[in-house]
């Protein structure tokens, strides 16, 4: 059974006017399918639309033209139930330092309407380990408390839709690997989430499906692994027991990277060139290989295919 959509955007276009009357165009006729219970990646450099998208979303930027739909519902028609239906995490950390985790939680809640009775206080903050610190001031939090207490206050309504833009910008090792556990925990209950990141790495492991907008244009839009595929050129570096004299396109597509003493490295297109063949070539001379690594490009690769001007 396919699943449904849970966001779609059609021909979604953003144009802000600057005092010179300049226009800038944000976001580019954009067409866009997210589908439930899915890790969408929303990557693209700066200035690409990431935010204006995420903000025309959230109703604090006004859409130029357009029709967007969040969970069934027209932004036009029913903008309480779209806003309703997202929480949004976003990259600064804005929180009252003289209010305690649980009074934002709190307040928080008042500000959608959630009733006392069918509010989730104890249960977010348990979900993202704050249940410790739920008393203390705000002020008194680490980096990564605070970054945790921002993904609990968009869970306060029970949104089924969460953005996160940038998660993870100036965040240590150690609580990136703890902020994934909480999307992964979250995902896993059913909730669609949406992410901007600038760390494609990041998007490699954890999306499973990938936009890349470039000038407020979306210009690749697929599974993860599909993107991955895509990538041709490989590299191998071999540790050889002498130094050998190869030559550019000695095969077809073959680049000398570097040729060392005792180590060379090559880049070659997958499609034209096989493994196989190379090892010979390196052989043929009567040189022993001691060892074999490859690289089959990354996401970085294609990010900067696609972006460079």
């Amino acid at each position: 059974m396919s699943k449904k959509n849970v966001i779609s955007i059609k021909n979604l276009n953003k144009i802000y006017l600057s005092k010179q009357r300049n226009s800038i165009h944000a976001l580019n006729n954009l067409n866009l399918d997210v589908k439930e219970g899915e890790i969408f990646g929303l990557l693209g450099p700066n200035g690409a639309g990431k935010t204006t998208f995420i903000n025309i979303l959230a109703g604090t930027v006004i859409k130029t033209s357009g029709e967007v739909y969040v969970w069934g519902f027209n932004l036009d028609k029913n903008p309480r139930q779209v806003r309703a239906s997202i929480g949004i995490v976003p990259q600064e950390i804005n929180l009252d330092p003289f209010f305690s985790p649980r009074n934002i939680l709190e307040l928080q809640a008042g500000l959608y309407g959630v009733k006392k009775k069918d509010r989730i206080t104890n249960v977010i903050l348990k979900l993202v380990s704050l249940d410790q610190q739920a008393d203390s001031y705000a002020r008194s939090l680490s980096g990564g408390m605070k970054r945790r207490l921002l993904m609990a206050k968009a869970l306060v309504h029970q949104p089924p839709i969460l953005f996160l833009d940038e998660p993870t910008a100036g965040v240590d090792v150690e609580l990136r690997k703890n902020l994934w556990e909480n999307v992964e925990l979250l995902n896993k209950q059913g909730v669609t989430i949406i992410l901007t990141t600038h760390y494609l790495q990041e998007a490699e492991e954890m999306c499973d499906r990938i936009g890349i907008l470039n000038k407020g244009s979306l210009v690749a839009l697929d599974s993860t692994k599909n993107l991955l595929n895509r990538i041709q050129t490989k590299r191998a570096t071999f540790k050889i027991n002498q130094k050998i004299d190869i030559k550019d396109d000695a095969l077809k597509s073959l680049k000398v990277i570097s040729n060392l003493e005792n180590e060379i490295c090559v880049s070659y297109e997958k499609n034209k060139l096989s493994i196989e063949e190379l090892i010979n070539l390196i052989k043929k001379n009567g040189t022993k290989i001691d060892d074999i690594s490859t690289d089959d490009g990354n996401l970085e690769d294609i990010f900067l295919d696609l972006t460079k001007n």
